[in-house]
């Protein structure tokens, strides 16, 4: 005769069995597959992590601040089957060096289309977010020649749209936040800088998991991270700004194919009202229930938004 379950042992399973798919949603820093290699690329006075996996159509994805490379993973783990993916770590980012200037979007735009030549690709499709919108908007226009298709995430660019209003909203007082007294506020307190930018600019903060809150405060701790995050790239958005209005004087919108995606409590369905001050062939994304970190809160929804779209303007493109 079989022996009932108890009735606890049939709760705890139940429970867990519920329980899968929210951990499954969780925002994780997983490692990238096995066949990326990873290597220090030489450019100007310094050098830039750089991830290439896959063979096929090339990708390029660019992360912002509070993230490194790391954030691609998800993505990448895709478009590595049929494509060359390269994931390098921004200027004085992640493992990248820390070169005390050259943070000007154009010149990492520069140093990118170094990379690219090093690694013998003409012609990429790119994916950003933040601060790397910033560094796509410069290769698409002073190389667009290279550039075939942009998805651009939750973020807008120095000098265009509404840009000067996003100077006076209290949610970006750390754009001027540096000098030696700052960083010396910051140091060894890392975590609790980084936990701000997630708690407040996500929908949802407890889909950023510990895991992934500690594994970047660690990489922003690295001697000079903090530095060149606030003095270098932050510090550069003005001359951003009057570089992006002078390169829009001179050419125009750009005209590749354009899918601006924005997380639902954050930028939204206005991503794609900003790109239309720049880009003449928008389209418009929205993912729901995330703040700015659509790749931690919302990787699945993401993931499947851009793959289409990379699909669609690469056979557009051939």
């Amino acid at each position: 005769m079989n022996r009932p379950i108890p009735i606890t042992r049939t709760l705890m399973v139940a429970m867990l069995i519920a329980a899968l798919p929210a951990l499954e949603s969780i925002a994780e820093v997983r490692p990238f597959p096995a066949g990326f290699r990873e290597s220090q690329m030489t450019v100007s006075d310094g050098t830039q992590h750089v991830r290439v996996g896959g063979k096929g159509p090339a990708v390029v994805l660019l992360h912002g601040f509070g993230d490194t490379g790391d954030m691609w993973e998800p993505l990448a783990a895709r478009l590595v089957k049929d494509h060359t993916v390269i994931v390098p770590d921004l200027r004085g980012m992640g493992l990248s060096s820390h070169p005390e200037g050259g943070y000007e979007k154009a010149a990492q735009a520069r140093d990118l289309v170094g990379i690219l030549d090093k690694l013998n690709v003409k012609k990429v499709q790119l994916v950003t977010h933040d601060i790397g919108n910033m560094v796509g908007y410069a290769l698409a226009t002073h190389y667009p020649e290279r550039v075939t298709s942009w998805v651009v995430m939750d973020a807008p660019l120095p000098g265009m749209g509404t840009w000067e209003a996003q100077l006076v909203n209290p949610r970006v007082w750390h754009f001027n936040f540096r000098g030696p007294d700052v960083e010396r506020l910051v140091a060894g307190r890392e975590r609790i800088l980084l936990d701000r930018f997630y708690n407040d600019l996500g929908g949802d903060p407890s889909r950023i998991d510990e895991a992934t809150r500690q594994h970047y405060a660690e990489l922003y701790a690295r001697p000079g991270a903090i530095h060149n995050a606030f003095s270098g790239q932050f510090e550069a958005f003005s001359r951003d700004a009057e570089e992006n209005k002078a390169t829009f004087a001179k050419a125009g919108k750009i005209t590749i194919p354009v899918l601006a995606i924005g997380g639902d409590k954050s930028y939204g369905a206005s991503m794609k009202t900003e790109l239309e001050y720049v880009a003449s062939n928008v389209e418009g994304g929205v993912i729901q229930n995330s703040g700015h970190w659509i790749m931690e809160e919302q990787p699945d929804q993401a993931v499947d938004l851009i793959m289409p779209f990379l699909a669609k303007t690469a056979r557009a493109t051939r």
